[in-house]
């Protein structure tokens, strides 16, 4: 499995309003009903807060690593000692959005109220981080607030660059252009326009020259197109390429030969070491450089473009005294713990962990993480470890998926007793259907710290 799992409730939550109590602004009451009982779940906000606060543990970040945190140190410490800084009113669980940009989800369903993933009874502060002071323990936001904490936990994820590529902020019309990307919700729907209006010609699909979050996510898209124009009668005219600055096709090698079967079998053109550096919307040309052989470029045109944009360390942690050489939050690859500042700790994208950034990878950290803050608390010695679990679910149709985990090692760590490098329906069932559930249930609320302990029972005990 990959992302979460845990118990699964049996039930959906549906916010039905929001109000305010009492006059009191920092206080809000938000009413759910379950299988037809109301529900009333409580927590803190604070939008215009006091100048200063304290928190035996605040978490920077809203995402699925800070949720999962914030809910994992609430019952251990109490809501009423934690906080989390999240400026966004929507969390989105977005590995679903490879699906969304090939018409198979909507993009609704990948989104909730932040208010509703907050574990009740914690703080949220409505604001962005600005800086991070690990010397004197203390957080400034971008309304002015600060706050201090006796331990932090720092998930503030990654920048997303799309600026980095020339002619691509200046378009306006991405539709018109016949442009789309999947990783982000302004312009996922925008890869379905783009797949729905496909024509004849070549349709393009970039990787870029940077760490990038779940690395599959560019070809899956790919293999999503190719399914969806055989099903339209429109592949006979259609080139598909893929332009990967990688010189691999994938970085784990069991599940690479199993992918170039595919683009083989599929006659798809995978170009390596190229990168998108520039967009000609008017034209429709994708201008990539050859990174084997610098200065030198080539010219695709496209009737359809996907764009992966590069990906570069959070701006605030990587202003700060946190980061690595890279801008990445420096932490210790096993237990998660900050290498020069013992009482800051990370998880996810934000960080230099040298594993795949996926939300399955969180999943295994958020247990581990747990531990190791809970040996912290008693002045012990974190005793379990981080083996760089990740995983990707390489979606290969509307109806398969190659199931890829790994470690640290880029050794496959998979959790059934099967070969997982074969396409499976049950697989597709599993992205499509069951993972999402596991994601709102089970990571959110804490329960989930990955597939490890399920693994074990798979596989009788064995490695």
């Amino acid at each position: 499995m990959v992302v979460d799992s845990g118990p699964l409730y049996a039930y959906v939550d549906i916010p039905l309003k929001i109000c305010l109590m009492h006059r009191q602004p920092a206080l809000w009451r938000q009413c759910h009903r379950t299988a037809g009982i109301g529900i009333c779940r409580l927590h803190t906000s604070s939008g215009n807060a006091s100048s200063k606060e304290h928190y035996k543990v605040l978490v920077l970040g809203g995402g699925s690593g800070g949720i999962a945190m914030s809910a994992r140190m609430k019952r251990k410490l109490g809501a009423e000692n934690v906080a989390v800084v999240e400026t966004s009113e929507m969390h989105y669980y977005q590995p679903i959005w490879t699906l969304v940009g090939a018409g198979a989800k909507s993009v609704a369903s990948s989104g909730r109220p932040t208010s509703s993933v907050i574990p009740p009874g914690v703080k949220w502060v409505r604001s962005n981080v600005q800086e991070i002071h690990p010397d004197t323990n203390t957080v400034r936001t971008d309304n002015g607030m600060e706050i201090s904490y006796q331990y932090l936990i720092v998930a503030l994820g990654l920048q997303l660059h799309y600026e980095k590529i020339k002619g691509l902020p200046e378009i306006e019309d991405w539709v018109k252009f016949k442009i789309g990307s999947n990783y982000s919700v302004q312009t996922v729907e925008k890869t379905w326009s783009a797949l729905q209006n496909f024509k004849e010609g070549n349709a393009v699909f970039s990787f870029p020259n940077t760490p990038v979050k779940c690395a599959g996510a560019p070809q899956k898209i790919m293999y999503l197109t190719d399914a969806y124009l055989r099903k339209t009668g429109k592949r006979a005219t259609a080139n598909i390429m893929y332009n990967t600055s990688l010189p691999v096709l994938f970085g784990i090698k069991k599940y690479a030969d199993a992918l170039w079967e595919i683009v083989k079998n599929r006659d798809i053109q995978v170009n390596l070491r190229h990168n998108l550096i520039e967009v000609r919307a008017n034209k429709q040309e994708a201008v990539f450089e050859n990174l084997d052989n610098p200065g030198e470029t080539e010219v695709f045109e496209y009737e359809m473009l996907h764009v992966t944009p590069p990906m570069g360390p959070n701006p605030v942690v990587k202003g700060s005294s946190l980061a690595d050489e890279g801008g990445w939050l420096d932490v210790n690859k096993e237990t998660l713990q900050h290498n020069r500042y013992p009482n800051v700790f990370g998880i996810g994208d934000c960080t230099n962990l040298p594993t795949a950034k996926t939300a399955a990878a969180v999943a295994a950290q958020s247990s581990i993480l747990d531990r190791t803050i809970s040996k912290v608390l008693k002045n012990e010695t974190p005793d379990r470890k981080y083996d760089g679990y990740t995983s990707c679910p390489l979606v290969t149709s509307y109806s398969t998926v190659i199931l890829a985990e790994f470690d640290y090692s880029g050794q496959p760590l998979e959790t059934f007793p099967i070969d997982q490098s074969k396409e499976r329906w049950t697989m597709y069932h599993m992205k499509a259907n069951v993972m999402p559930q596991l994601y709102w249930h089970g990571l959110l609320k804490g329960f989930w710290g990955g597939p490890g302990p399920y693994r074990k029972i798979m596989h009788l005990g064995m490695k």
